[in-house]
């Protein structure tokens, strides 16, 4: 998948970041792609996954919770 698609979107950052100090990402949703990068740095590497694979991401912290390092 090209990733020139990241130059014409918008970003969002994290409605739970609290400060500009905050540790972060934003995202940018489109129909057949998401956005991942860091919002501390917007010019540095961003990762893209499909939809569906966020979808599936995003549902399962809603209903099993995130854990990292598990």
């Amino acid at each position: 998948m090209s990733r020139d698609f990241l130059n014409h979107v918008v970003w969002r950052k994290s409605s739970r970041s609290l400060n500009e100090n905050a540790q972060c990402v934003e995202v940018a949703l489109t129909p057949h792609a998401v956005g991942i990068r860091d919002s501390k740095d917007p010019a540095g590497p961003a990762l893209v996954v499909d939809a569906p694979g966020w979808t599936m991401f995003i549902g399962a912290i809603k209903h099993q919770g995130f854990r990292p390092g598990t």
